[in-house]
């Protein structure tokens, strides 16, 4: 009797619940196919980055079932649905062996350390290259005039299409009500208050 597990995770706002359900599904489809009849638990983290393993608690989760030895095998959609992150990827591979459990993808297959050495590596690359693009595109609509991301007290998000229906990034309104408040954090720091008296006020 093989007990397995899945973990499935995207990493966007941009992408839908339906593609962890897609990953679940195909999953399930080869454990079957593979003929592993107990499944122990479905394991996902929705709109979390693969960068790191301490904000995602599915994987944390994950681990610790492993780790007390409740799962033969993991089965992910790819390697880097468990973690982009180099380290972490080496790190996931050893306590799962250590355990007894191992790692197959629908991608690669059965994971080995020839794969956690290349598609680490990439993966690895890969968050470099998009944190090198986010920064970019931050920084050509902060000189734009518009806003680089998230969003701030005293402003709303503008939500708008441009001409090829696409959604418009950094563009704000002012919220009226919330701008009261920030006039008068303004005026009352003009005024001598110190920011700690200010927000004991606030509060």
């Amino acid at each position: 009797m093989t007990r397995y597990a899945i973990y499935a995770r995207y990493s966007s706002d941009n992408q839908k619940e339906v593609s962890i359900e897609d990953q679940v599904r195909v999953c399930r489809e080869r454990a079957q196919r593979e003929g592993w009849s107990t499944e122990v638990n479905v394991y996902t983290d929705a709109a979390i980055s693969g960068a790191s393993l301490l904000r995602r608690p599915a994987i944390q989760m994950l681990m610790h079932d492993v780790a007390v030895g409740k799962v033969d095998v993991v089965i992910t959609e790819a390697l880097d649905r468990l973690s982009r992150d180099q380290e972490d990827t080496a790190a996931l591979f050893k306590r799962f062996q250590f355990s007894g459990a191992k790692i197959v993808t629908l991608s690669e297959g059965e994971i080995t350390s020839l794969h956690v050495g290349f598609k680490g590596t990439m993966n690895a690359l890969f968050l470099k290259d998009l944190r090198d693009k986010v920064k970019r595109g931050q920084r050509g609509r902060i000189e734009n005039g518009k806003n680089g991301g998230g969003n701030s007290y005293g402003y709303d998000v503008v939500k708008e299409l441009d001409a090829r229906g696409e959604r418009v990034r950094g563009e704000r309104a002012i919220n009226e009500e919330e701008a009261l408040v920030v006039n008068r954090i303004f005026m009352e720091f003009d005024g001598g208050s110190s920011p700690r008296a200010i927000a004991a006020g606030l509060n």
